[in-house]
């Protein structure tokens, strides 16, 4: 029966009720083996198996007492309901839960949208969707069986991971309801007679917690909850168990190490069923103390001498210590281990401090997807896969936006030496006394009690960028929750800019930007940073969501979503890059987008390595993120694999706990010209690079040293901005056009890094040919075609329509289109991007321009706000040599640099403008003019005069005015601000 049902996804024949009752009663007994520990700590009964289940579309069950009766049909737990035949097929009116991404569908074509709206086949770009969708409740049963030896045992019920309201039922007797995003749901089910009793219990999984005025802000939004990376599961998650304990019982046990004494406080709450007063003792690693407790349970402090030479807990050395806390009362003996890090976390000013050393976080944002499972995992050892493949990027930890982790996370973040930010499942408005304010409060507890003792649990923030009036709630949060439990460092929320998350109590916070300056973007890169955002700062910032620049998708990825969450939106992509005509140019768009992307993270994070006073930063993110209209923003894909184009080795280069830096603030140069800039290391390594000899060199293409230099070898302790000295090289003497790397590192260690720079000669001798007419006009190219001439053909602005000719940027596009093109920013949702360029490096035409297959930085000093050219409806034999890598949700084919053959003419096309003064133009154009006066075979692409027409009139339609939409004014695209045009 077990695996019929996984195997297949359709439920078993029903059974009478009485037929069923009395199978299941024999399953699930059999299933069921509690078991007693010997140093009396609690006895334990698994649950997972098959249980009865209930869909209650309805929501009739409680009127109806189902809780009473044996629910017909079947499901596996731990797992949800959605990936085991259950739920709602997904349809046009399914009801998403999110209010991000959406819009962009609504304005396509009805062919585009129809294509994917076919019954039984209905598909969305904007996330990769679930198999099915459900909200609502859902009713799960089974028999369980209290053995003889638990008499007079407190019984109670464990859902480590249950989504996310649950009411329980022994027999036909509620015994709770319970709401968590984030900590497990433990119920309280007293003495339990010895034998069978049905255990009932009810999940819901809608909206739970919501504004009776409907002011919800970004709720919908938040990954503790929304479609957006498939949380709107209906299940349970993790273990699921009967836990049994004397009447009297450790109910929570809190380690607060003091690193400095060597000592640890025990803050212990007891548990008491009895209903009277009473008196225990507390005994652990040899203390013993008398306790004392009320009728409804009490508190004690237990302070614990560890040995002098205990070790401390840190990302290099994960040590962690456990004690056994043994309560003996009268009514039995409870026991509890009790496993924690030898661990403080403090702040001097803007540095934080880990057991007194300082500590820089390198983190990226996680929204707990699992596209296989569609739920969190729960095991150990996939949380060590993800966190060890997180640290061969150079990562140190990880922030987990709007929602939290189960147990396992944190386990394996102690074991592995790694710093988790968890957040409340909140991404909402808070006001004084509002219904997310309270919620917020429970949640915090919840959390705080479940996890706290985790020394990975560095930093806690209540929400990603809170609204409402959330200055009057979350710095206030932050203070008084820090000062009861002040084993980790609070935010007032992660994002935002206000000066009540850096000034109103909070003890670090994450910031867009600040006073008066960025914390992430362009204003920092190539040698600058961001120092100006942290004037008059005093507590830590990490820089809030950098990065989000996004890279072609390989649509073999298609291939690897085998589970719960199926690839609707890279389907969608492939069909429109298919019917545009470039399917077969994907592998060679994502590797060259990819490079494109690559170098845009180098400038981005050593600009944040490179910031005096900033004490890390909140990557968005390490890895592709499927929802809110897909953000393909990651080096790894949405399975942590990395892409084709880095490895973990080239990533660590230029991201990891030693790095090399210069303030190279040019990367064109000119053989007349100086390289000249200050190099620096970024060390956060254990110990201190003792007697280390930095050293610097500049290599060419193949690979040979044109010019070296050593500085003064010295250690090098821990921190930021440390000076190695200045690199100085005379250019003059090397060949010219040409790439070069700047080389930076430390002798006999792996620790390097390099920058590209280009270098052209100090005059540009220009090539002239009567046998070419370089124009910018399209009725002199034309005649001179018509005559069998060659022509090297620059278009202007006048000839490329806004409506099929899109800029170029000097970036790549931020996050992903469907979001950053919502009106009013941009009423014609019009994509004046680009996700870098693929270039024929080999081809003739650019034998005297040095260049790779990608775009790079001498490439992005012409082409910034160039428009390309739309070649979608032209020939398909006409294949660029250098393409503008199209956005995948449009997937139009653009050319740069292109030829063809007209009636008898040749025809050379570039358009970038090639009269503008600067060495990378004119050698650009030099080149062009060298191919186009030799003798290179003539072009494949034929095109009649009024195909070539075509490319320089409007062929493609205006897109219509979306009319009015809402808009989300709090969300930052990345522009630098949310000004309305």
């Amino acid at each position: 029966m077990h695996l019929f049902l996984i195997q297949t996804g359709v439920r078993p024949a029903r059974l009478s009720f009485v037929g069923l009752a009395a199978l299941m009663a024999v399953v699930l007994l059999s299933q069921m083996e509690p078991t007693n520990a010997s140093d009396g700590s609690s006895a334990k009964a698994e649950l997972a198996g098959t249980w009865n289940f209930a869909i209650d579309r309805d929501d009739i069950g409680i009127a109806e007492r189902w809780f009473a009766s044996t629910l017909p049909d079947q499901i596996d737990l731990p797992g949800i309901l959605q990936s085991q035949g259950y739920g709602n097929e997904i349809t046009t009116d399914t009801p998403w839960v999110l209010g991000l991404g959406g819009e962009w569908w609504k304005l396509q074509s009805p062919e585009l949208r129809q294509a994917f709206s076919q019954p039984g086949r209905v598909e969305v770009p904007f996330l990769s969707q679930p198999i099915r969708h459900y909200l609502g409740a859902a009713w799960y049963q089974r028999v369980i069986h209290t053995p003889s030896d638990w008499q007079g045992q407190r019984v109670e019920l464990f859902l480590e991971r249950p989504h996310w309201q649950s009411t329980v039922w022994i027999d036909d007797q509620e015994i709770d309801t319970q709401r968590s995003l984030v900590a497990p749901h433990r119920f309280e089910l007293g003495i339990l007679s010895p034998g069978s009793h049905r255990l009932t219990v009810r999940l819901d999984n809608r909206m739970i917690v919501s504004d009776p005025k409907g002011n919800n802000g970004h709720t919908p939004d938040a990954h503790a909850v929304s479609d957006a990376l498939g949380a709107t599961w209906n299940g349970i998650a993790g273990s699921i168990e009967l836990r049994a304990t004397p009447p009297v019982w450790l109910a929570d046990v809190q380690a607060f190490p003091n690193v400095e004494d060597k000592t640890v406080r025990l803050a212990i709450a007891i548990g008491n069923l009895t209903g009277e007063a009473g008196t225990g003792v507390v005994s652990v690693a040899g203390v013993q103390k008398q306790v004392d407790w009320q009728h409804d349970g009490g508190q004690a402090n237990v302070e614990v001498v560890l040995k002098p030479n205990a070790s401390t807990w840190s990302e290099y050395a994960p040590n962690l210590q456990q004690l056994q806390v043994l309560l003996e009362s009268p009514v039995g003996t409870d026991s509890q281990q009790v496993t924690f890090g030898f661990r403080e976390i403090t702040w001097q000013g803007t540095t934080p401090l880990i057991n007194g050393r300082e500590v820089n976080f390198r983190t990226t944002h996680f929204g707990l997807d699992f596209p296989l499972t569609g739920y969190p995992a729960t095991d150990v050892e996939s949380w060590k896969q993800i966190i060890r493949r997180c640290q061969e990027f150079g990562l140190n930890g990880i922030r987990f936006h709007s929602c939290c982790p189960p147990e396992a996370a944190f386990t394996a973040a102690d074991e592995l030496g790694f710093y988790l930010q968890p957040e409340c499942g909140l991404w909402s408005p808070f006001y004084p006394d509002g219904v997310f304010t309270k919620f917020l409060e429970e949640e915090t507890a919840l959390l705080l009690r479940a996890y706290g003792n985790h020394p990975s649990f560095v930093m806690f923030s209540p929400s990603n960028e809170p609204s409402g009036r959330y200055t009057q709630v979350t710095p206030e949060w932050a203070s008084r929750w820090y000062q009861r439990d002040p084993r980790r460092l609070y935010a007032a929320g992660t994002g935002w800019n206000r000066p009540e998350q850096v000034f109103g109590g909070p003890q670090f916070a994450g910031l867009v930007r600040f006073g008066k300056g960025e914390l992430r973007n362009e204003s920092g890169w190539f040698g600058k940073d961001f120092r100006t955002a942290l004037e008059g700062v005093e507590i830590p910032v990490l820089a809030h969501e950098i990065g989000q620049w996004c890279a072609y998708p390989d649509f073999d990825v298609i291939d690897k979503f085998t589970g719960y969450m199926q690839p609707s939106n890279y389907r969608i992509f492939r069909y429109i890059a298919e019917r545009n005509g470039v399917a077969d140019l994907n592998k060679p768009f994502a590797e060259a987008s990819g490079k494109f992307q690559l170098a845009c993270y180098k400038e981005e994070l050593e600009a944040n390595l490179r910031t005096p006073g900033l004490a890390g930063h909140q990557m968005l993110d390490i890895r592709d993120y499927l929802g809110q209209g897909t953000a393909l923003i990651g080096v790894l894909d949405a399975f942590w694999d990395p892409k084709s184009y880095v490895t973990a080795e080239q990533f660590r280069r230029f991201h990891s706990q030693t790095v090399p830096l210069v303030r190279l603030h040019q990367r064109i140069f000119q053989t007349n010209d100086t390289l000249e800039c200050d190099a620096e290391l970024y060390h956060f390594g254990e110990q201190t690079l003792n007697g280390a000899q930095p050293y610097w060199k500049v290599m060419d293409a193949g690979g040979n040293v044109l010019a070296a230099g050593q500085w003064e070898a010295r250690d090098i302790a821990r921190g930021k901005c440390q000076p190695l000295g200045k690199v100085k090289c005379q250019l003059e003497s090397l060949p010219a056009p040409a790439t070069y790397r700047l080389v930076v590192g430390l002798e006999g260690t792996s620790i390097e890094n390099d920058w590209n720079f280009w270098l052209y000669p100090e005059s540009q001798p220009t090539t002239e040919s009567k046998e070419v007419l370089l124009t910018s006009r399209w009725s002199e190219a034309k005649a001179e075609l018509a005559q069998g001439g060659t022509v090297l053909f620059n278009p202007g602005e006048r000839d490329l329509p806004e409506s099929q000719s899109p800029r170029m940027r000097r970036t790549p596009v931020f996050w992903n289109i469907q979001m950053t093109v919502r009106p009013p920013r941009n009423p014609l949702p019009r994509f004046d991007a680009m996700l870098g360029m693929l270039c024929e490096a080999e081809h003739p035409a650019l034998a005297s321009f040095p260049t790779e297959s990608h775009c790079d930085w001498q490439w992005t000093s012409i082409v910034n706000g160039v428009r390309s050219v739309n070649l979608t409806h032209a020939p398909q034999d006409l294949q660029p040599i250098v393409y503008a890598i199209d956005d995948w949700n449009r997937n139009w084919r653009l050319g740069v640099i292109f030829e063809c053959r007209v009636e008898h003419g040749r025809l050379l096309v570039c358009s970038i403008p090639l009269d503008r003064q600067s060495p990378v133009t004119e050698q650009l154009r030099e080149s062009l003019l060298q191919y186009a006066a030799g003798e290179a075979a003539l072009p494949m692409a034929t095109l009649t005069p009024q195909q070539a027409d075509a490319l320089w009139t409007a062929n493609i339609a205006e897109a219509e005015a979306p009319g009015e939409r809402t808009f989300d004014p709090d969300l930052d695209d990345g522009s630098g601000g949310n000004k309305k045009p």
